[in-house]
């Protein structure tokens, strides 16, 4: 049985964003698996950036994304796991009109067929804001590589069916 209708493919407009102390543009695996997989998917790349783990350096980029009318998804790299500098979550959840429990419960599940219990140190979550859907994953390429191939990119494929996200994003 095929999960994509037959209508008109409708590419999404995304912003990509890193957070890493370490990684530049040169050294950014992560961001640029996520990069490449949504220009060979046919969407749009609106923007990419690294930040350093700062809650506020975070939430500033995200924010002016979000505040965006042309962004649709952002997808950010990093950030979601437990030491003191780990801040994406809380940086971004704050900025939520709604949060998308399945996204983290469905990675970590994924996740466990690959890595075993260690995906119970991933914080991965998502949510909307301003009509844009977010997903935060871990700053691994391999756990990007994951989260796009088993979950965002049919929920960001206007093809993808039963239900995906684009009917829910853009109109801001």
């Amino acid at each position: 049985m095929s999960h994509l209708s037959t209508k008109a493919f409708t590419p999404a407009t995304i912003a990509v964003l890193t957070v890493s102390d370490t990684r530049d543009e040169s050294t950014d695996t992560s961001g640029g698996y996520l990069v490449e997989s949504l220009k060979t998917a046919g969407h749009h790349l609106a923007d990419k950036q690294i930040v350093i783990d700062d809650p506020y350096k975070i939430r500033a980029v995200v924010s002016q994304w979000i505040a965006d009318p042309a962004i649709e998804v952002i997808l950010t790299t990093g950030g979601t796991g437990f030491t003191a500098r780990d801040t994406t979550p809380e940086a971004v959840s704050v900025l939520f009109d709604k949060q998308v429990e399945g996204f983290g419960e469905v990675f970590r599940a994924v996740s466990y067929q690959e890595i075993g219990t260690s995906t119970i140190q991933s914080r991965a979550l998502a949510g909307f804001a301003n009509n844009t859907v977010i997903f935060c994953m871990p700053g691994s390429t391999g756990a990007c590589r994951t989260a796009w191939t088993n979950i965002i990119e049919e929920q960001i494929n206007s093809q993808h069916k039963p239900c995906n996200f684009m009917p829910h994003v853009g109109v801001k």
